[in-house]
């Protein structure tokens, strides 16, 4: 009679043994995966400045896709100094929505436009978008009034605007918002894009630091280095507006943003 028990008992340690080895392996194995569709295909980002208002609100998040451009350091996780350049590089399009690491402090995400490649020249005058010496054409689409990320009311003019394609495709329609015409950020210097570069701009073109500040302050972004791109936004899958304080759950559902769910980012 001792014997069973003792076998019985045995047999018992080792199912929990073996179910405890199987709950650790499936936790091992999906998070191998997690890290995979990670680093290889999507990642999620949240939009905490208005830089990029009308296309994308603050308390967006969006996937970006990782494969659109190919991989260098800054797509694996915690950006470890292994390589260098890009694998299966391939170039962006003008009117792209890109994530790229920040050009004075490589551990900072940025989101932008993507307007100008190599050789492109780029220029504001008058609150106007000249590519290659053309004024980018721009039809008014009425007033428009948004919240930043300070919760500041900021009112002024929204317009469709048509890039120019590249790489064989056509012109990209999106929309920006201007605040003003006036300031340094609206008549600008021509800019020459070069090699191995792009010029990236927020969609809030009165609200952004952007490529158009080419100076040594610390928020100056200038042109952008290829090898700095993480990957294109591609769809919006959550966004939340965070009026309140979060511990007030209650007002949760109310502030998810639910016509903004599933949308593509043009």
């Amino acid at each position: 009679m001792d014997d069973n028990k003792t076998i019985l008992s045995q047999a018992g340690t080792e199912r929990r043994s073996g179910g405890l080895m199987e709950l650790v392996r499936t936790v091992v194995i999906a998070g191998v995966l997690a890290l995979s569709v990670r680093t290889v295909l999507f990642e999620p980002f949240n939009i905490p400045s208005g830089s990029m208002i009308p296309t994308l609100q603050v308390g967006d998040y969006v996937w970006v896709a990782k494969y659109s451009y190919g991989y260098s350091h800054f797509a694996l996780p915690g950006a470890p100094n292994l390589f260098e350049g890009r694998i299966f590089n391939s170039m962006p399009h003008r009117g792209d929505v890109a994530v790229f690491r920040f050009t004075k402090d490589t551990s900072i995400d940025y989101i932008k436009r993507i307007v100008g490649l190599p050789g492109d020249t780029v220029q504001m005058r008058e609150g106007k978008l000249y590519l290659n010496g053309t004024e980018v054409p721009r039809e008014p689409e009425g007033d428009y009034a948004a919240i930043d990320e300070h919760r500041t009311r900021m009112e002024g003019d929204r317009y469709r605007e048509i890039l120019p394609g590249s790489g064989g495709r056509g012109p990209v329609a999106h929309d920006i918002l201007k605040l003003t015409d006036e300031g340094g950020k609206n008549d600008t210097p021509e800019y020459v894009v070069p090699p191995g570069y792009f010029f990236a701009m927020g969609d809030n073109r009165d609200d952004s630091a952007d490529s158009r500040f080419m100076g040594d302050e610390p928020q100056d972004l200038g042109f952008v280095p290829m090898e700095n791109l993480v990957g294109q936004a591609k769809w919006i899958f959550m966004s939340v507006d965070n009026a309140h304080p979060f511990w007030q759950v209650w007002y949760w559902p109310s502030e998810i943003r639910w016509g903004r769910l599933f949308m593509g980012v043009h």
